[in-house]
């Protein structure tokens, strides 16, 4: 049995796959390297019952997962994965390979991350390139939870909110300033909290107060890690992650403004990547 794991900042997929290609699925927390330590990542998976009941008898662990940019921060994943399931060889690899396996149709293409934070990378089938970092929610993280977030935990604390927004807002949540400032600046996992108020952006996203800023930080994303690569307006462009989906209006409207064009957009991108697992690189693994 091979577990293949697609994992962002907020929430992890974990797909089960059997010598029939029968395929179990699963949820943990989302684990970040910069956040979460080896002892984090095995403690967690040990509260899931049903992924421990396969421990086992799991041969291979594949890993792809936001942060897991180095051999040092992979290490703090794999240790934890290892840890758990002892028998198994365990492969961390960056989220934007599991983009660009889940996005491959054949041609090379640019593949795009939208989630708790926002990247990119070219790939055409045998080389992944990335031009430009991903930043994280301080620096970067454009178009991402994160950075719709902080626009509107921002605005509510500078009361720029429209009223109605406002109360319901207030209603929603009911948080303090202190709250809100104890969770972005004194706790763990502060992107995770900041992007948690995705839902209600989204519910609010047609306002007039939402609309354009969702565009503008849509765009600018295009801007800095679509633009980068040459021939990108030639270049099929995909998205994966659920924010691509729920803002697919607001995306290709931003598309349009710089030339773009956006091939597919994938909102559940770990269905694809066990299926590219299965054609590309397990073939007769499976057992």
């Amino acid at each position: 049995m091979i577990f293949i794991i697609e994992s962002g900042s907020t929430k992890s997929d974990w797909v089960l796959v059997d010598s029939k290609s029968k395929q179990t699925f699963y949820k943990t927390i989302g684990f970040n390297p910069y956040f979460h330590s080896a002892e984090v990542v095995a403690s967690e998976i040990r509260k899931n019952d049903a992924i421990m009941s396969h421990v086992k008898d799991v041969t291979k662990v594949f890993f792809y997962g936001a942060g897991c940019s180095s051999v040092k921060l992979n290490k703090e994943i794999s240790d934890g994965l290892a840890s758990v399931f002892e028998k198994a060889d365990v492969i961390v690899e960056h989220d934007l390979l599991a983009c660009a396996y889940a996005t491959y149709d054949g041609r090379p293409g640019i593949s795009c991350i939208l989630g708790t934070g926002s990247n990119s990378c070219y790939y055409d089938g045998q080389d992944l390139k990335e031009v430009v970092p991903a930043l994280g929610y301080v620096l970067g993280d454009e178009g991402s939870g994160s950075f719709f977030g902080k626009f509107l935990l921002s605005s509510y604390l500078y009361h720029k909110l429209p009223e109605e927004i406002h109360n319901e807002f207030v209603n929603t949540y009911n948080l303090s300033e202190a709250e809100i400032v104890s969770k972005v600046y004194q706790r763990d996992s502060a992107n995770v909290f900041i992007a948690s108020f995705m839902p209600f952006i989204i519910k609010h996203k047609d306002h007039s107060f939402f609309k354009s800023i969702l565009i503008k930080g849509l765009k600018q994303f295009m801007e800095v890690h679509v633009c980068c690569y040459e021939n990108y307006i030639d270049t099929p462009v995909h998205f994966v992650g659920s924010l691509s989906s729920l803002l697919e209006q607001e995306l290709n409207a931003a598309a349009v403004e710089l030339g773009i064009n956006i091939q597919s957009i994938v909102a559940k991108p770990v269905d694809r990547l066990v299926n590219y697992h299965i054609q590309y690189i397990l073939k007769n693994q499976l057992a």
